[in-house]
């Protein structure tokens, strides 16, 4: 083990994460020839086989399990070494990590280059991910912060809201309840819905939006790509539940229209979560502060679109 890298640790680790080869060359930015070459050196200097493949999936060996036990832990503190030198830095010069879930990407950008206007000479590293990879990233301590709808009720974590987030009815301009007034829940249950995949946030969302109702809803198809689910309502697939936050840009356009469903818009906010315990680097302290402070003002900006009750 004496010859083993940090680098060689982080690479096993992702595989482990992923029980997958190329998953984890995906997230490295790395060919799989190199992901497995450095995996296979790791083995080497261990003396012992990490993974186990049967069939077409990978398994991690016991070898392997308590390897990735002691790779997180020598990750961590590499980690925490780095941040704890970072306040040295203040926050010019600083790295700032984040992740923000998938709907996030249509504004996140622009709050970074703000941010990044504001405070020259910062480093950003944004990751974009679904929830069930966004909660993993902050379990594992793979994020300074983490921006989502719906923080994790089964971890120790620090949460605030920090800007509305409405979600509404989408159909296509020609469909027959887009000038009609105070739709009822009644007439919404019959029309096909274009939803994405339970699990997702906007799943979640949508769960909570229509109570009772959910189940009686006609579930047409389940999609996990926003974009794919808003080309699929202006192709008249169907209806749709989404962020206001996603489509600005077809309203705009004119190839979506929001219906004026009872009870809708459904209110939710934006949260900037971190684990409780972590010490935030100064960079991370100001971003915090900045969406606090500044956060609804330039979603509200930056979407052009709000709305009402």
């Amino acid at each position: 083990m004496k010859n083993a890298t940090l680098r060689q640790l982080k690479i096993f680790e992702t595989v482990a994460r992923h029980l997958s080869f190329s998953r984890a060359a995906e997230e490295l930015h790395l060919t799989q020839p190199a992901v497995s070459t450095q995996v296979k050196t790791l083995q080497g200097h261990v003396g012992l086989v990490l993974f186990e493949h049967l069939g077409k999936r990978t398994y991690l060996t016991p070898a392997g399990e308590e390897l990735l036990r002691y790779s997180r832990e020598i990750i961590r503190q590499f980690e925490e070494a780095e941040e704890a030198l970072t306040q040295f830095k203040g926050v010019t010069g600083g790295k700032l990590n984040v992740a923000v879930i998938s709907a996030g990407d249509y504004f996140f950008p622009r709050l970074l280059v703000e941010f990044a206007r504001r405070h020259a000479g910062v480093t950003l590293n944004l990751s974009v991910h679904n929830r069930e990879k966004l909660l993993g990233d902050i379990a594992n301590n793979m994020t300074d912060l983490a921006i989502m709808v719906r923080p994790p009720e089964d971890m120790d974590t620090l949460n605030e809201a920090f800007a509305p987030h409405p979600y509404v009815i989408v159909a296509p301009p020609d469909h027959p309840y887009a000038k009609r007034k105070r739709i009822t829940m009644a007439m919404i249950k019959r029309e096909p819905f274009v939803v994405r995949e339970k699990g997702s946030d906007t799943w979640n969302s949508m769960v909570e939006s229509f109570g009772q109702h959910i189940d009686d809803l006609n579930i047409a198809m389940e999609i996990q790509s926003i974009e794919t689910i808003k080309q699929a309502v202006i192709a008249g697939m169907g209806i749709s539940f989404l962020s206001a936050h996603t489509i600005s840009l077809e309203l705009q356009a004119g190839s979506l229209t929001v219906l004026d469903v009872q009870g809708f818009p459904m209110m939710l906010n934006w949260y900037v979560v971190h684990r409780r315990g972590k010490r935030l680097p100064p960079v991370a302290q100001a971003f915090r502060d900045f969406l606090m402070s500044d956060g609804a003002a330039l979603i509200q900006r930056f979407i052009g679109y709000a709305p009402g009750r």
